[in-house]
């Protein structure tokens, strides 16, 4: 049985995404020494100095839950509370001069999400969910698409840094176009998953995740009355690699279609 999120989770939760962004839009388009991880994967002094502020207050905070973050800490066990950190998710675009980008924070029981915040600092746009207790963006809520097909619909996606996955990706989008209304290259996959809450996105399809990418964001659309499942429509925990999150109908539009291509196009 999981146990009653912690007083004040969420409230301290919105707080440091806000002050962390913060920390990261003064630092946005000056000059810093980057880091390449891998193809177009890269970590800034900002990432670091933004996980050290979230660090510092969840450990003050929540001395009692672990934390997993995605710079300095990212094999934190999932089990029990954690807290689960991207300081500064779409950092490519951040370091290209592109105001795309956001501070994204989940506290989790044993891989599930019980509170969520994104927050998109160029935007000052704060989405935030509690388990039960809906979804909202600077304190409106906010519900997934009712789109009811793929054709109607706007599509966000994201390649990811796997060139295999990314492939999968492309070739899915190269099979689906013109299907569509229109497609959507984020950057972000935690914006992706919060603009698929609030209806921006009708379907946003990732296909090379991270905990700290999706735990907030599994929250905020299902809270916003959307589904999040992996690649097949099964459903996924903090640890999947892949997501297709949105809304109901569409969502199932989606799957049906990909069914009709047949066993040769499975992703990686």
């Amino acid at each position: 049985m999981t146990p009653p999120t912690p007083p004040r989770a969420l409230e301290v939760a919105v707080a440091a995404a806000e002050a962390a962004g913060q920390i990261v839009i003064e630092s946005f388009r000056q000059p810093q020494e980057i880091t390449v991880k891998g193809r177009g994967n890269l970590l800034t002094e900002t990432d670091l100095k933004s996980e050290r502020f979230l660090h510092e207050t969840f450990r003050r905070e929540f001395p009692d839950c672990a934390i997993m973050s995605e710079e300095t800490a990212a094999d934190t066990a999932i089990d029990g509370w954690v807290w689960v950190i991207d300081p500064l998710d779409g950092t490519k675009n951040f370091t290209a001069g592109i105001p795309h980008f956001c501070v994204n924070i989940a506290l989790c029981y044993d891989g599930e999400p019980l509170a969520g915040v994104t927050y998109d600092p160029n935007q000052r746009e704060c989405f935030q969910a509690e388990r039960g207790g809906g979804a909202f963006v600077n304190g409106q809520p906010i519900h997934a698409s009712d789109k009811p097909d793929v054709v109607s619909s706007v599509l966000g996606v994201d390649i990811g840094y796997d060139n295999e996955r990314g492939r999968a990706v492309l070739e899915m989008v190269n099979r689906l176009f013109p299907r569509m209304q229109g497609l959507r290259v984020s950057g972000s996959a935690a914006l992706g998953m919060a603009y698929a809450a609030c209806g921006r996105f009708d379907l946003f399809i990732h296909r090379y995740l991270f905990p700290w990418d999706i735990a907030a964001g599994m929250l905020l659309v299902q809270e916003a009355g959307g589904v999040a499942t992996s690649e097949t429509g099964q459903p996924i925990d903090i640890t999947s690699k892949t997501v297709i999150a949105g809304g109901q109908r569409v969502h199932a539009d989606f799957l049906e279609w990909q069914r009709a291509q047949g066993p040769d196009f499975e992703s990686t």
